[in-house]
């Protein structure tokens, strides 16, 4: 399979609109979403992935869940790629999610191993075994941070044998780890998964960027991803330096309501998020404001 799911591909954030009688609330805006999916793929963005942890798939229903993917791929079209977050408890659950994104037409999944549950390594193997049987293209996705479940070289190089596995989002933040996988398993595209490791990843040999606050910054994220990408240093550095305290909260617990708040301050629609996530505390709430006026004062000067 020669789709490798690499290039800037977001994982969207997902606006909502106050609704009494919705969950929390709030009800998933898809006519906004769907304008934003339209924004990052005009922004130059290659691609949008829905139903991630940014997209605050585990506060969705199913129905919610499976409109949204619907949302994305109809907004996009054939102007980039859609990669589905599929992720689930138990492979049947992941599966079934792989199995609907590629009836919808997606272009590939995102997939963490088994959630909730520490999983050992024949279950690690045996989940995405399962979702690779949908057919579509499959990232891997790394966060023993919130798993527990590190997907150490060694057993990526064994997911890599699996028909579909193309690519691992990388997200423990051992910039060690990208070459190591490069050697075990040289067809697997290595995916900058933290936004504040992002141009050492790229440097290291990391093909594509799954990205959090290019939801905020589409366009400036694009040009860091080429400039990295053709080993121009001096001026990738110059860009990501004033970005990169903005986008360390994307590696911090309130990174779904700091990349929220990203987005309206820089004038689109971020809004409020479901529980679990509340509001940020006012300490963080005030350092954020500092890390996005620096970035946007930096951007605005050059």
């Amino acid at each position: 399979m020669s789709e490798k799911l690499d290039g800037v591909i977001v994982a969207t954030a997902l606006p909502y609109a106050e609704d009494a009688s919705a969950p929390a609330g709030l009800r998933p805006d898809y006519d906004r979403y769907a304008e934003h999916c339209r924004w990052l793929i005009e922004s130059g963005c290659r691609g949008v992935g829905p139903n991630g942890s940014l997209g605050e798939y585990s506060s969705l229903t199913d129905d919610e869940r499976r409109t949204v993917a619907k949302t994305a791929i109809e907004a996009v079209g054939n102007d980039g790629v859609v990669v589905v977050g599929v992720h689930g408890a138990g492979a049947h659950q992941a599966r079934k999610w792989a199995e609907l994104a590629a009836e919808d037409g997606a272009d590939g999944v995102l997939c963490l191993p088994p959630t909730m549950y520490r999983a050992n390594r024949s279950e690690v193997i045996h989940h995405f075994t399962e979702v690779a049987k949908a057919g579509l293209p499959v990232m891997v996705y790394n966060n023993p941070h919130d798993t527990k479940v590190d997907l150490t070289p060694d057993i990526l190089a064994e997911l890599a044998q699996i028909e579909n596995v193309v690519a691992v989002k990388e997200f423990t933040g051992d910039v060690r780890r990208i070459l190591e996988i490069r050697e075990v398993a040289p067809d697997l595209a290595v995916i900058a998964g933290a936004d504040d490791l992002t141009l050492e990843a790229l440097l290291m040999g990391a093909t594509g960027w799954f990205a959090g606050f290019p939801n905020v910054f589409p366009a400036e994220s694009v040009k860091l991803y080429n400039l990295a990408l053709q080993g121009n240093l001096a001026e990738a550095r110059a860009l990501y330096e004033p970005l990169v305290a903005a986008f360390r909260w994307d590696s911090r617990v309130e990174f779904v309501q700091a990349i929220k708040y990203g987005m309206d301050y820089v004038g689109r629609f971020g809004g409020p998020c479901r529980p679990p996530r509340g509001p940020l505390v006012p300490e963080h709430l005030a350092q954020l404001e500092l890390d996005m006026k620096k970035a946007v004062e930096y951007l605005r000067a050059v």
